[in-house]
């Protein structure tokens, strides 16, 4: 029989799963090991203990160390970890909210409206300061959400209405996406062609902390409302009989999880699939709770961009392959296997 340890909740009582500190410490250990494979890994490779020895500021004996570790290899490598981690979460927050396990932030729109935003800065205004492009993502992307949220009220917002139209809404933005690429100035258009790719290839440290902030902000609200999303999962009948405020609280957990789906855009393009294969696995480990859900998916999300960005990297060496496309493999058929046994029950 399963552990289980219950806490009583003012709104909902809910089951913390014994398992969670358990697997939360294999999936860290397996994301640090990830962090160093990869940065060890490529045409010039270096030893883990030479590494470890680097970042603690010890001589390894080797002047060319610090310049590939800390200015090549790292900040992208935590880049990467970072991007899994957002996308994982708000992936995780809009199968909840729509109650739907075949949703994630690109089947909504979402990243397809942070993509029109962050292609049209690269392509009409290549000189804008880095920090705009995780704020025109986060806006392209909020306004397709608004978007997609009014046409499907009617008294009330439908999940399957939310879907449908986030399908069609994203079909729109991907074309005017297109036109933006077809018009361009070539020198931009090939940044943003590489940019859609999904990939992580030379990163910096001012990628990275161009993106921290929307992460140290966005993270730790969803971990907070993680308790809401439990009650918005199970019904507008039910939420509302429990005395949940609705609406206020689906459009908070809505704006967290745009700002982390959109700042993720901007700063690694378009990577799919990580926000739907990252919630399911994580169910299979700790259950459905959100409150043990979130960040167990938020480290499985981390560790499957870090391992495809390391795949791309040296599967094919010295060709790079973008860690979207390596996660799109396994994603698409992930998947079609989903809708399969979706379609048997």
């Amino acid at each position: 029989m399963k552990s289980l340890l219950v806490v009583r909740n003012p709104v909902l009582s809910f089951s913390i799963d014994r398992r969670l500190p358990m697997v939360a410490a294999l999936l860290i250990a397996l994301s640090l090991t990830a962090i160093l494979l990869n940065v060890s890994q490529g045409e010039y490779p270096i030893a883990i203990a030479d590494i470890l020895k680097t970042l603690l500021g010890l001589d390894t004996g080797n002047p060319n160390h610090p310049f590939v570790i800390q200015t090549m290899r790292l900040p992208r490598t935590l880049v990467a970890f970072m991007v899994g981690v957002a996308l994982a979460i708000s992936g995780t927050i809009f199968q909840g909210l729509t109650r739907n396990p075949l949703a994630d932030p690109s089947m909504i729109g979402i990243n397809a409206g942070a993509s029109l935003a962050a292609v049209s800065t690269i392509v009409l205004f290549p000189a804008a300061p880095l920090y705009i492009l995780p704020i025109a993502s986060f806006l392209g992307a909020l306004l397709m959400a608004v978007l997609i949220y009014r046409l499907a009220w009617n008294d009330g917002s439908s999940p399957i209405l939310l879907i449908l139209l986030g399908i069609g809404l994203s079909a729109i933005a991907t074309a005017l996406t297109n036109l933006l690429i077809i018009f361009g100035a070539i020198a931009n258009v090939s940044q943003a062609i590489v940019w859609l790719a999904g990939s992580v290839y030379g990163r910096t440290w001012l990628q990275f902390w161009a993106f921290l902030p929307w992460c140290l902000c966005g993270i730790p609200l969803a971990l907070g409302l993680s308790r809401h999303l439990n009650v918005l999962h199970l019904g507008d009948d039910v939420a509302k009989g429990l005395g949940t405020r609705l609406e206020w609280q689906r459009g908070l957990l809505v704006i967290v999880a745009v700002a982390l789906g959109g700042s993720a855009v901007a700063t690694a393009g378009t990577i799919g699939f990580v926000g739907l294969m990252a919630p399911h696995i994580g169910r299979k480990l700790v259950g459905g709770n959100h409150q043990n859900l979130l960040p167990i998916a938020a480290l499985i999300g981390g560790l499957l961009v870090t391992i495809a960005d390391w795949l791309g990297r040296t599967l094919f060496a010295p060709t790079e392959l973008p860690c979207g496309t390596i996660v799109a493999a396994i994603g698409a058929p992930f998947f079609l296997s989903l809708l399969i046994h979706h379609r048997k029950r």
